[in-house]
């Protein structure tokens, strides 16, 4: 049955094209005609001709209706002030001159325990180099810093041996200008980084990274549910004073409710490793160097907060002077001497795996998270303090925001062989306990850490991928039984 409709009132039309009228209506429905209420009179718009002198337009009666410039569809036309205009524009005030951030003297910046250095003097604690030739046999120093293609150190590793797990069979795209589009594969890559034929936004450059060195390997993902990849890693080889090697492996992780987490881990993963690599080969103890990586990681991420996001002018003050300021975790590992240094602040872990599996496995780094102080506290077990909403609350990061840098650092002298794992909570989330790592590498991590690296990247992917996800292997030999270090001075794992 269909609806009853309203009819209009046969009585009432538009004046102008004769449209009938419902009795509420004040405009015409046709022609768009204003109508006053209870008079068929025109409207009529400022310019017209007056009452009377139109074609069409009827003369109201004397004294009758309102004037023409004070209605419009029966209702009054409001009054509105005249703007008033000075006689010059006022000139703009030019913008403050902001001075220049003082140097930021955070806690945890340097000096270094023990010796007070005055302002201006380098922040290392070793001595300048003596010049000596490199011990015969040395290995040649090694470096790979991940970041985007451009930005320095070793280029990622062709994925023609694995790749991007995401992607298998082929290379991640860079994303590059004029490179095809990852997406459609068809259409070219613009400068914005968009595909000019489907219009698809292409893979940033940090999403996924691999390196290998000769004696260490290390994989970065950004996960299933990140836009962007906040984690870093360094890794190096070079050669103590006494020709032996050293390897290094670092480790970022970037505080997301933080600004610019992916810059905070790259500077300090760089900054450390960096450190490391220049310490290492002129005698600084391996544990003193790990402590001074750490420190002068934190002062490469207080920086940042000194600094506009990259790509700003830092002559403008810009609103990233009220944000809160770059933060994120770091662990390393430094393979030397027959020694094994772990250095950490925050949630990034390190795990020993020997590689006879029926030993035990080990973590050797104590998370600075709400979880563990709990635990600690004796308030809450393990399981369920790491099921808590509040387990991943850091308590302990870098960033200019950060209490008084304390670094954990702990030396080690394992008695047989194994692999390091030096990882970002992306990974350790579906690995926890050492057990479960140890299930999950490989067992020939130690001759192939570049593939064992992939495949615990693909772990944690096939997991769900909810975070950014970073790891490096690093093998650990066993020294020869007269050169090991003296275990009562070290720790075992």
């Amino acid at each position: 049955m269909s609806p009853q409709m309203h009819r209009p009132d046969a009585d009432r039309m538009c004046p102008a094209c004769a449209e009938p009228l419902e009795q509420e209506d004040r405009y015409c429905g046709a022609c768009g005609q204003g109508v006053p209420a209870g008079s068929d009179r025109p409207t009529l718009a400022i310019g017209s001709p007056p009452f009377g002198q139109g074609p069409g337009v009827s003369v109201p009666p004397p004294g009758g209706g309102p004037d023409a410039s004070q209605r419009r569809g029966g209702y009054p036309e409001p009054a509105y002030p005249e703007p008033s205009y000075p006689e010059s524009p006022t000139p703009t005030p030019a913008p403050a001159a902001y001075p220049e951030p003082s140097a930021y003297q955070g806690p945890g910046a340097y000096p270094e325990p023990g010796a007070r250095q005055e302002q201006g003097s380098p922040p290392y604690p070793y001595q300048e180099p003596s010049g000596q030739a490199p011990h015969p046999g040395s290995p040649a120093p090694q470096h790979g810093v991940m970041d985007p293609p451009g930005g320095g150190g070793t280029a990622p590793v062709a994925p023609g041996s694995g790749g991007d797990p995401r992607a298998p069979g082929g290379p991640a795209p860079a994303g590059a200008p004029g490179t095809v589009c990852a997406a459609c594969r068809a259409g070219r890559v613009d400068r914005d980084g968009y595909c000019e034929t489907c219009g698809h936004a292409q893979p940033d450059a940090r999403d996924h990274q691999e390196l290998e060195l000769s004696s260490v390997a290390a994989v970065s993902d950004r996960g299933r549910r990140h836009h962007r990849n906040e984690d870093a890693f360094a890794v190096s080889v070079t050669a103590l004073p006494d020709g032996s090697p050293a390897t290094v492996a670092v480790v970022c992780d970037g505080v997301s409710s933080a600004t610019r987490p992916d810059e905070a881990s790259r500077a300090a993963a760089r900054t450390a490793d960096e450190l490391l690599l220049a310490a290492l080969p002129r005698g600084v103890h391996p544990q003193q160097a790990m402590r001074d990586a750490i420190l002068a990681a934190g002062a490469a991420v207080n920086d940042l907060a000194k600094q506009p996001p990259s790509g700003g002018d830092p002559r403008t003050p810009e609103p990233h002077h009220r944000l809160n300021a770059p933060a994120c975790t770091i662990a390393a590992a430094v393979s030397a001497g027959g020694l094994l240094i772990v250095g950490w602040i925050g949630d990034s872990r390190v795990y020993w795996v020997p590689d006879d599996r029926s030993r035990q496995a080990s973590r050797l780094t104590e998370d600075d998270s709400w979880a563990a102080q709990m635990v600690a506290a004796g308030l809450m077990g393990e399981a369920e303090a790491y099921a808590d909403e509040r387990a991943h609350a850091i308590t302990g990061w870098l960033g200019a925001d950060a209490y008084e840098l304390d670094p954990h650092v702990i030396a080690f002298a394992p008695d047989h062989p194994g692999v390091v794992v030096v990882c970002t909570d992306g990974l350790w989330n579906y690995a926890e306990a050492p057990t479960a790592m140890a299930r999950t590498v490989p067992v020939d991590a130690a001759a192939r850490p570049l593939p064992a690296a992939r495949s615990l990247v693909v772990h944690a992917l096939d997991g769900g991928g909810h975070d950014n996800i970073t790891v490096a292997v690093l093998p650990f030999p066993v020294a020869p039984a007269g050169t090991r270090p003296s275990p009562d001075r070290h720790h075992r794992p």
